[in-house]
């Protein structure tokens, strides 16, 4: 029996996977909502909606990418306290970052900020900041005494 999965179902397939399975097997999924037949009007619906999904997924990293336009000309400066050979004491962090970000009107949370190397001496770092999987903006980050 050929049928469309709803849900991921385990050791099977993934949402939207057209499957063969035995019969029982797959009046079973049916019953409990995680599967469809394999009609034509089914696989016509599931392309539908892959489409939709491909086009949403285009819009998003569209918009991503108008995002990091701007923000990669963005440069933040932020006033830390140094000690001997001015070495920052403690340093930037993520969610400092990320606050900055939002007082300029961005909407990026702290998680979607990596910092490979601590900031911990004055001068100019940069910062990667992931909007999408595939979208990487880098800004600049600049430590004052």
């Amino acid at each position: 029996m050929k049928i469309i999965l709803l849900k991921d179902v385990k050791k099977q397939g993934k949402k939207g996977d057209i499957i063969n399975v035995a019969d029982g097997y797959g009046n079973f999924l049916i019953k409990t909502g995680e599967a469809v037949i394999a009609s034509k009007q089914g696989v016509d619906r599931l392309n539908k909606e892959k489409e939709q999904q491909r086009k949403a997924l285009e819009n998003l990293i569209e918009s991503c990418n108008k995002i990091k336009q701007k923000l990669e000309k963005e440069h933040l400066k932020f006033k830390v306290k140094t000690g001997v050979s001015d070495r920052v004491f403690g340093s930037v962090s993520a969610k400092q970052i990320a606050l900055a970000l939002q007082e300029l009107g961005y909407d990026i949370d702290k998680k979607q900020i990596t910092i490979k190397n601590p900031l911990t001496s004055l001068g100019y770092h940069n910062v990667e900041v992931e909007l999408h999987k595939s979208v990487i903006a880098q800004i600049k980050v600049e430590l004052v005494n």
